[in-house]
């Protein structure tokens, strides 16, 4: 499966976008949001993995933090639906950057445009 394949297929379970204050404010408010609450649950699955379990990776923490992180990408998803942006070109064009910081030598640094 491709990006752009799995974007289209999220766009058919995206019931945001008939909810009715949301289409008062705009419906990309919605995905923005779960983004970041979604991270935040990526966050604190690894930090409870460290404090309950001593940093022991099991299949379970495994199976819960896959879960989490296809949360995320439903979010991902979204949040470019909203915008009209292509999934596969999110990652094309963020792996063309990486190559070409890497490249340059500056994957580390400071600033978005190095």
């Amino acid at each position: 499966m491709t990006f752009s394949e799995y974007q289209k297929l999220t766009a058919k379970t995206a019931l945001y976008k008939k909810v009715p204050a949301l289409k008062k404010i705009g419906t990309s408010i919605y995905p923005v949001l779960g983004l970041a609450g979604e991270a935040g649950e990526v966050a604190e699955k690894v930090k409870k993995m460290l404090r309950n379990d001593n940093g022991i990776i099991t299949k379970e923490f495994k199976e819960d933090l896959a879960k989490e992180l296809g949360d995320v990408l439903w979010y991902v998803s979204q949040t470019a639906s909203e915008f009209k942006i292509d999934l596969d070109k999110i990652a094309s064009g963020n792996i063309e950057k990486l190559f070409s910081r890497q490249k340059r030598g500056a994957l580390h640094g400071r600033g978005d445009n190095r």
